[in-house]
């Protein structure tokens, strides 16, 4: 349920609703943009009368919500959130790049893409230092020396930096990690999520490969519902019966999240193809589609990259992709941040 208050009102009488509400044992979760003023009701919300409710003087309309999650509700929240990764925006016009290797491999390696990246308009660094990959055998990450390597990165460039967590253990760990990532895998891991929930630091959360969007926004409420509220959607291509490439973009679920929920909606390309020659076009069709962000996979080596190569760009590509969209951002009214 939520309330909608009147322009004008007094503190007061707003003070006096909010009383009255919280004593049902209600939470309220309050959003109030330049023309609206919206208290959203958490909890079990049956017993309110709506009518006794619209008489309030401070009350100008009342409304049910349909749907199971609340904090992550457009209606809940009617303007777009933005996030700040450490200086850098997301959301509401700020358009973020994030780029860098699949994983973490030596020095010279992150700190080279790290360098060539930034040079090219990227301002958050990714890069994997837990691998979760499909078989046992595949390289699993340089895990707690990959971290420090992305730490060292980051003291060169100044770019803040977003990786993979794998599981509550691990928190300790990512203390000094701007930006921690939910992979599809764990999107549904709700423990690790509700543990995401009582930091303050954004989280992105990766679609999963089989999730319908409302699973995604619920996944998105449970880090919200524990009281962080710095949460970015990023979707990542999903699983469909065609085999030409190595999942779909679902390109559609921007625009739907974006009526769906308040939350910044990136877009990462490499994973949703799996092939580097597609990320081009799949990125122009992001910014198109009302995306607020891309998240590119760029080695300096794919051909010897230990994950992902052949959806790794080289920096060059990656260069020239930025060049493409530095030029198409100011038609859809984005801010490269």
């Amino acid at each position: 349920m939520i309330i909608i208050l009147k322009k004008n009102t007094s503190e007061e009488q707003v003070h006096l609703l909010r009383q009255s509400l919280t004593q049902k044992g209600i939470k309220l979760h309050e959003s109030e943009g330049e023309q609206t003023h919206i208290i959203g009701l958490i909890g079990d919300t049956k017993s309110l009368d709506m009518d006794s409710l619209r008489a309030h003087p401070a009350v100008e309309d009342v409304r049910r919500v349909s749907e199971p999650y609340k904090k992550a509700n457009r209606t809940f929240h009617p303007t777009d959130s933005i996030v700040d990764c450490s200086g850098i925006l997301v959301g509401g016009g700020n358009f973020a790049v994030m780029a860098g290797p699949c994983s973490v491999e030596c020095e010279e390696q992150i700190t080279e893409v790290a360098r060539a990246v930034k040079q090219s308009g990227a301002s958050i660094l990714r890069g994997g230092a837990f691998k979760p990959r499909t078989s046992p055998y595949s390289f699993q990450g340089l895990r707690a020396d990959g971290l420090d390597l992305l730490r060292y990165a980051r003291k060169q460039t100044g770019q803040p930096i977003v990786t993979e967590i794998m599981n509550t253990e691990h928190l300790e760990l990512f203390e000094d990690v701007d930006v921690i990532q939910v992979g599809a895998r764990n999107m549904q891991n709700f423990e690790l999520l509700k543990e995401l929930g009582k930091i303050d630091k954004p989280i992105l959360l990766k679609r999963g490969l089989c999730a319908t969007l409302e699973e995604f926004v619920m996944s998105a409420e449970y880090i919200m519902a524990g009281g962080n509220e710095k949460v970015i959607l990023c979707e990542r291509g999903i699983r469909t019966f065609e085999t030409s490439m190595r999942n779909t973009l679902d390109i559609s679920a921007v625009p739907m999240l974006k009526k769906m929920s308040h939350l910044p909606v990136i877009i990462d390309p490499s994973h949703a193809a799996g092939i580097s020659w597609m990320v081009e076009p799949l990125a122009m069709a992001a910014i198109a589609a009302g995306a607020d962000g891309l998240m590119i996979e760029v080695h300096n080596d794919p051909a010897h990259a230990l994950s992902d190569g052949a959806q790794s760009l080289t920096p060059t590509a990656f260069d020239q992709l930025m060049q493409k969209v530095k030029s198409l951002l100011p038609i859809f009214d984005k801010t490269l941040n």
